[in-house]
């Protein structure tokens, strides 16, 4: 009983925290509109989290670290085709726990995606520095029936060193805390490799997502063969802060350049948003994967991904749909090369054409 009570307060205080609206409306509140608080969470099939079968509660897990952050901006989209879109930007953080200290990098992305239903969907793309030097990847992915209760599935990828490899092999999960009006966030991660998980019916919750949204990817698209370059759309001249290698890890060797502004201009002109990174596989072929944000000039905020091989980069774009740049979440584009730009890199983004 005493357990039961301590996760009725602890997911009464994670409204704010994870649903970031809910209390400003008022909604989500009634302690009788949930009951999965103690339960497997089953995430949607299109949003795994790594753990198709079942989430468990995090906290019957091992305490493995704590990340505390600063957030540096907060945007709130609107309507995309995905869901209601939020995203926050890391501005810096610090990271303890009982095998590992160190930082937070600045310019880490945290999109949130909110449905009409009560559920919702995360993912996070970090990078921690340990004390002692060494990067950490860390991408989450996030999902909840009702945003009292959202789950994170840490996903690390640690050098293959003594001291931080046990980090590629666990089975992890968290929770995250946002206060907007203090610009902070927390996450919490255990280890629940120990937990047995078999889902029924009765002991566990399934998330589900309205019929009226897509399936928001996981991985960047791909190019179909054949494609081809058509009308060029926009140019870009992207500014990049140092490098951050990060030596071989679990999935081939990391290194990550972070997006630190730029600009657009062409068919869209503005900026390139302070955040995220180039997040960059040197194993055999080598591989881009690109997460940032543009903001036109009529403050309109744009999701970027530019992913895939040298000669096969392919971008994607996420905006509200009822942005005058809503034709972007409709077609299929292509990118050139990163060449040397004014302080930076340059890409060209085109139409596809088969």
């Amino acid at each position: 009983m005493k357990y039961e009570r301590w996760m009725t307060s602890l997911l009464a205080l994670l409204v704010c925290a994870d649903g970031l609206s809910a209390c400003q409306s008022g909604a989500g509140l009634s302690a009788a509109a949930y009951d999965g608080a103690e339960k497997i969470l089953v995430p949607n099939m299109a949003w795994p989290c790594g753990m198709a079968d079942g989430i468990p509660v995090p906290e019957r897990g091992v305490p493995v670290l704590v990340a505390t952050m600063k957030l540096e901006q907060f945007y709130d989209l609107g309507k995309t085709p995905y869901g209601q879109r939020k995203v926050l930007v890391v501005q810096s953080g610090e990271v303890s726990g009982a095998k590992i200290t160190g930082s937070v990098m600045s310019g880490g992305l945290d999109f949130q995606l909110n449905f009409s239903n009560g559920a919702m969907e995360i993912e996070q793309v970090l990078v921690l520095r340990t004390g002692d030097g060494k990067y950490i990847y860390l991408r989450n992915a996030g999902t909840a029936a009702n945003t009292r209760d959202v789950r994170m599935m840490p996903d690390f990828e640690a050098p293959n060193t003594i001291g931080y490899s046990w980090l590629n092999t666990g089975n992890y999960a968290g929770r995250r805390e946002v206060n907007l009006a203090a610009k902070t966030m927390k996450i919490t991660v255990y280890d629940v490799s120990g937990l047995a998980l078999v889902p029924t019916k009765a002991n566990s919750v399934p998330v589900t997502t309205p019929t009226d949204v897509q399936d928001q990817p996981w991985d960047y698209r791909k190019a179909n063969a054949g494609e081809r370059r058509g009308e060029q759309i926009i140019s870009e001249n992207v500014t990049l802060g140092a490098n951050q290698s990060m030596g071989a890890m679990k999935r081939g060797n990391r290194n990550i350049i972070p997006i630190t502004g730029g600009t657009i201009r062409g068919r869209i002109t503005g900026k390139v948003i302070a955040g995220g990174a180039d997040y960059q596989n040197l194993k055999n072929p080598m591989t881009l994967d690109a997460r940032y944000l543009w903001q036109a000039s009529d403050g309109g905020v744009i999701i970027v991904r530019n992913g895939g091989s040298m000669g096969l980069l392919v971008p994607t774009f996420e905006v509200r749909v009822d942005s005058p740049y809503a034709w972007l979440n409709k077609g299929s584009y292509l990118s050139s090369n990163p060449s040397m730009g004014s302080g930076g890199v340059g890409l060209t983004f085109y139409e596809s054409r088969p």
